[in-house]
């Protein structure tokens, strides 16, 4: 593939062990650690494709650095961009009923991959059933995680859903500053519609309305800050914490 470009593989030596950045991983840190050890790192530069919808699915892929899109193209040639990964995030994009990729995952900006081949995964958890029973719970998250954001998607309008996919990047980029909260992920307006599964211009119009109304404004550097989070939980008809805690209520 022309846009797949990355360095050489390397395998995680003793210097280069990941230290997670993210609070929220299901696995212990002895579970981390030999999950480490079969990993082998692999870099790309932005733009570049780790892998293409329908090509052979062969490993698991540990963000350790930068932003992956998981993006899927629909018959009619629309781009749907189902979530954003982050450094600390694991990709699993593979099912016992389908050995292909069901999407494509793409670097945003220069990222850094662990890659744990699925024949070494599946002996390590084959040896370690707490591993195994923990694997399994997070894969259940993000099956809640994606049912979710299809509800909101399907059930809240355009405005609804705008407003539901504001509050998931502040809870999975958001920075606090005293007026509002940062998201300091910086995404065009293209990728937004995308994110939503509308038009670049009907998002336009809402990013211009949420700021006539002051619930949004943007930063500089064309990062977007909310001002009014309970405005855009009204709109999305938020449930109360724990009822949607930030593991599911998260892009």
């Amino acid at each position: 593939m022309t846009n797949r470009q990355m360095t050489a593989s390397a395998p995680l030596g003793q210097s280069a062990v990941c230290r997670r950045e993210q609070g929220d991983s299901p696995f212990t840190e002895r579970q981390f650690k030999e999950l480490e050890s079969i990993m082998h790192i692999r870099r790309y530069e932005a733009g570049a494709y780790l892998f293409w919808e329908g090509e052979p699915a062969e490993a698991v892929y540990y963000i350790r650095k930068g932003h992956v899109k998981l993006r899927r193209t629909t018959d009619d040639g629309r781009d749907l961009l189902l979530s954003i990964l982050k450094p600390g995030d694991f990709l699993v994009d593979f099912d016992a009923w389908d050995p292909n990729h069901r999407n494509s995952g793409q670097a945003m900006d220069d990222v850094e991959a662990g890659i744990i081949p699925l024949p070494d995964l599946e002996l390590l958890l084959g040896k370690d059933g707490e591993l195994a029973f923990r694997f399994a719970m997070w894969m259940s998250m993000l099956r809640r995680r994606s049912e979710s954001k299809l509800c909101d998607l399907i059930m809240l309008g355009k405005p609804g859903a705008l407003a539901s996919t504001l509050i998931r990047l502040t809870n999975s980029f958001g920075v606090a500053q005293p007026d509002g909260i940062l998201i300091r992920l910086k995404l065009t307006n293209t990728e937004l519609a995308e994110l939503v599964g509308t038009t670049r211009e009907s998002i336009n119009r809402m990013l211009n309305t949420l700021k006539n109304e002051g619930v949004i404004d943007m930063a500089p550097g064309g990062r977007l800050r909310v001002l009014q989070l309970d405005k855009l939980r009204q709109m999305a008809g938020c449930p109360e914490c724990p009822a949607c805690p930030k593991e599911i209520c998260s892009i």
